[in-house]
């Protein structure tokens, strides 16, 4: 009697919260399964929006911040959700980004305004990630994956009652299976709400005056950071980031892409459409490019940190990286490494931080010092793999600064010995002068001349070693577009 009722009443329950969670969706005007009020929605997005505000900074540029706002405005007008009140914000940071959160909170970072080229693109940005919020994207995903929650409690159950006589193990797969189910549901948007964000973005564009074509335009740029990234990280030994990665080939070759956003040229007004470039470049000149100066600056191989007032020199060859938690260099070949991480109000003397930090036995692993008036610690050991590191203790200003340097065997890492002892003895104080003199990169434009070229142009360029490429990723010119005489170009300086 029993297992013959169970099924019954996980059908009942599937009942139940498929006809509770039942709503229509504003832009198909179908039935999704939500469990999500509007309302509900709204509180969400506002909590999720505070949370945001704690971890970035608004770009400090009003003029931007209102021409991003205008923009985002009039395609939320012509949204299929446009009684929300949205608020669209450029976050201070250098990363390629942008995302949207329930209830119309919606952010583009400073990174990825600077590699777009039109306010069209713009536009397109701004109303994939108005079409991820009319569809319900969030909602939507987080309701499935609160049914998978319940699911897998259910199945469980089940497990337990059915499959005892088969032992532990598969139970336990079972209910693994679940909750990978569950687990997956919150892992990102997939393909399908991907290329609805799109359509509707292409449809908003249309509606408000812009070629739907800027969507494929930015999907564009995204997999042109995607390649070029896939570049740059073997060069710097590390696993390349994903943009709109869902997209395994190039837009241009992307046949449903294509068809989703050409459903929107049906909405082109008949006066036309205009990209407005030229005013996207004017507001956009002299935008921070890079790392701001409150999150240290590299340039070349050096690390500056004009609040924290310290710097230190990496070796000329190396490219150096620097990260949200920490300063990362990397040798040419990619067989070595170096990194430097902060801890606030350290106890006791380096040498006590780095024994404690490395649960080093003997003191004879550490040698203590002074070097450039600060109070150092030099630990040469090696890890629990037995690999060996070198590693250096820095005290400067109330604040931990650990610098360790490894390599990928023993011999690389003899090699590599000087060039880590070099670079913890290049840890000083600035003085406050160097403090003043420390500015951020700035993204300008300039008319190219007859005959300019990216190559001309990266000689003098303060981007490093890529500096070509990234001057063609900034202009839509990547990967090998040159500027074409009297076209406004934009340059890093």
């Amino acid at each position: 009697m029993r297992t013959s009722s169970t099924p019954g009443f996980i059908v009942a329950l599937s009942t139940i919260l498929l006809f509770a969670g039942c709503a229509i969706n504003p832009v198909t005007g179908s039935r999704n399964f939500t469990l999500m009020s509007e309302a509900d929605e709204m509180n969400k997005g506002r909590q999720a929006a505070a949370e945001i505000q704690k971890k970035y900074d608004n770009y400090d540029l009003p003029a931007l911040q209102n021409y991003v706002n205008t923009v985002g405005q009039k395609l939320a007008k012509k949204s299929h959700r446009p009684q929300l009140e949205y608020h669209f914000t450029v976050v201070d940071s250098p990363q390629v980004n942008a995302f949207a959160l329930p209830g119309g909170y919606i952010y583009v970072t400073r990174g990825i305004l600077a590699y777009l080229n039109s306010e069209a693109e713009l536009a397109a940005v701004l109303g994939h990630e108005i079409g991820h919020v009319t569809a319900r994207h969030s909602v939507r995903q987080y309701s499935a994956a609160t049914a998978a929650n319940a699911a897998a409690t259910v199945g469980g159950l089940v497990a337990g009652i059915f499959m005892p006589q088969l032992g532990g193990q598969l139970a336990q797969g079972f209910q693994s299976l679940l909750g990978f189910t569950g687990s997956a549901l919150l892992s990102g948007y997939g393909r399908s709400h991907e290329l609805e964000a799109d359509r509707l973005g292409a449809e908003y564009l249309a509606r408000s005056g812009y070629d739907p074509q800027a969507m494929i335009k930015v999907i564009g740029v995204l997999k042109n950071q995607e390649l070029f990234d896939i570049e740059v990280a073997k060069q710097e030994g590390r696993e390349p980031r994903r943009y709109h990665g869902i997209f395994a080939t190039h837009p241009d070759n992307d046949t449903r892409l294509q068809e989703v956003v050409s459903e929107a040229n049906q909405y082109i007004e008949p006066a036309g459409t205009d990209d407005r470039r030229a005013e996207f470049l004017r507001q956009t000149d002299g935008m921070v490019f890079g790392d701001a100066v409150n999150q240290g600056v590299v340039r070349g191989s050096t690390f500056r940190h004009k609040e924290m007032g310290f710097m230190l020199s990496f070796p000329p060859d190396w490219r150096v990286r620097n990260k949200p938690d920490e300063v990362v260099a990397t040798s040419p070949d990619g067989d070595a490494l170096m990194a430097l991480s902060l801890f606030d109000t350290p106890r006791g003397s380096p040498a006590d931080f780095a024994r404690e930090r490395f649960r080093l036995e003997s003191s004879d692993q550490i040698l203590s010092m002074t070097n450039n008036g600060l109070p150092v610690a030099v630990v040469t050991s090696t890890t629990q793999n037995g690999e060996p590191f070198k590693a250096g203790v820095i005290y400067h200003d109330s604040k931990a600064y650990l610098l360790a340097g490894k390599s990928d065997s023993p011999a690389a890492f003899d090699r590599y010995r000087a060039v880590i002892s070099n670079a913890i003895e290049s840890f000083r104080a600035l003085t406050d002068a160097e403090r003043e003199s420390i500015k951020p990169l700035e993204i300008r434009t300039i008319t190219a001349r007859k005959g300019l070229s990216y190559t001309e142009l990266a000689r003098n360029s303060p981007l490093g070693v890529n500096a070509e490429n990234y001057l063609r990723l900034l202009n839509g010119q990547y990967p090998e577009g040159e500027p074409v005489p009297g076209q406004k170009i934009k340059i890093v300086k």
